[in-house]
């Protein structure tokens, strides 16, 4: 848990940083070019959720924010594999960066446009929150393939260790 914690902080804190560099320096219709054309610096104020999909949601958006900080959380208290708590840590550090702005910023609480100021190539507008999010949830989901669960094990490893191991939570009562 304190390996979750430790980088859902670095992630928010990296996050609500650039976030607020970015309002400073970035003039809104003004994009500063960083590789060309292809990697540059935009400002844009976002009430919807990746891709601009449902823009008049943010109410919506910020609840589900909520369900996965607490659901990343409650996870997290079992957890004892490093790479689920990397996972995890990242999805809750972008969740948290993405929620303040949703409750803290305009036009009002639960209704807040995100920053977004990273653009690549044809990509949309993202933010540090936002890659946090798409790399803790292509981790957990190829931890999930590769079968290593939150608790460390592998697959099956507890079912397959107590049936064969003849542990005494299998043996026939009396037989212990």
């Amino acid at each position: 848990m304190r390996m979750l914690v430790a980088i859902a902080a670095t992630i928010l804190v990296l996050d609500l940083v650039t976030k607020v560099i970015a309002v400073r320096f970035i003039d809104p219709g003004d994009p500063i070019e960083v590789v060309g054309d292809v990697v540059r610096l935009t400002l844009i104020r976002n009430p919807g959720a990746a891709f601009s999909m449902a823009t008049g949601m943010t109410w919506l958006l910020t609840l589900v924010a909520i369900g996965v900080v607490v659901g990343v959380v409650k996870i997290g208290r079992t957890m004892r594999s490093p790479w689920w708590a990397l996972g995890l840590g990242l999805v809750l550090g972008g969740a948290l960066g993405n929620l303040i702005d949703r409750l803290f910023r305009a036009p009002g609480p639960l209704q807040g446009h995100v920053v977004d100021f990273v653009s690549v190539g044809w990509w949309p507008v993202f933010n540090v929150a936002d890659s946090a999010i798409v790399c803790g949830a292509i981790l957990l989901v190829a931890l999930t393939l590769f079968g290593l669960n939150p608790d460390g094990t592998r697959g099956d490893d507890t079912a397959h260790t107590n049936a064969s191991d003849g542990s005494a939570a299998d043996a026939p009562e009396g037989n212990s």
